[in-house]
């Protein structure tokens, strides 16, 4: 009998210290223990959720606001790399255009006006004038090549009248040459009336006639031309012009 007790007694320590156990268990799960193996193990959900809390910038989501504009460092330097080449572009276009603009041309009848004038001193001399009417200046190179009336040929130059330097016009400017229709004696041959004047312009070389021919109004009367017809360099100035 006294050892069936003490069984019966062990059986119910046993039994309570199981208790004790489990209600120590239970104490412990609501304490820091099981809440910090919780934590560990948080949802899918949850944990995207924190990610894109602690996104940078750089990798925000784009919206209406900045979908047009670069969101990385390499996107804004494209950018302004685009934005410097179009500047570039700009500005080499308009560089080009101002050296174009700027770049002296020969001076021909579609950039030049040209008036024919008679002279009363000297006598029996005929006054020629070119203006420039271009935007750009022009060079009047030689002399002026004169056909009266369609002549075959055209009349000599008065070597002496060289110029030092080629004769320049800006937009605006003139340049002069005279023509000495005949002789003041009367000496020379083959004397006519002619009524009309075709002017042709000289190129650099010199050799011919460039661009498009002046056909200055001559006096309703005409002017009279021999054969001592002769014309001056183009001048500068024109005292210059009328002194030969």
């Amino acid at each position: 009998m006294s050892n069936l007790r003490t069984s019966r007694t062990r059986l119910v320590a046993a039994a309570a210290g199981t208790v004790l156990a489990a209600l120590a268990l239970t104490a412990c799960g609501d304490g820091t223990g099981t809440h910090d193996e919780g934590a560990a193990t948080k949802s899918p959900s949850a944990s995207v959720h924190t990610d894109a809390g602690a996104r940078t910038p750089e990798g925000a989501p784009l919206t209406d606001s900045t979908a047009a504009a670069p969101t990385t460092a390499s996107g804004a330097r494209q950018a302004a790399s685009k934005t410097a080449g179009a500047t570039r572009s700009s500005s080499t276009g308009k560089a080009n255009g101002s050296a174009a603009a700027a770049t002296p041309v020969t001076c021909e009848g579609s950039n030049t006006k040209t008036v024919a004038a008679p002279l009363t001193r000297p006598v029996n001399h005929l006054l020629l004038t070119v203006t420039n009417t271009g935007s750009r200046t022009c060079f009047l190179y030689g002399y002026p090549a004169v056909r009266f009336d369609g002549a075959q040929s055209v009349p000599p130059v008065i070597e002496d009248s060289q110029p030092q330097a080629v004769v320049t016009l800006e937009p605006g400017q003139s340049g002069y040459a005279s023509v000495s229709l005949s002789a003041t004696d009367g000496s020379a041959a083959h004397g006519r009336t002619a009524k009309s004047l075709t002017v042709y312009f000289q190129g650099r070389s010199l050799s011919g006639s460039v661009g498009r021919s002046a056909t200055p109004a001559l006096p309703a009367k005409g002017v009279y031309v021999d054969d001592s017809l002769k014309v001056t360099y183009w001048q500068q100035d024109m005292d210059d012009a009328v002194s030969w």
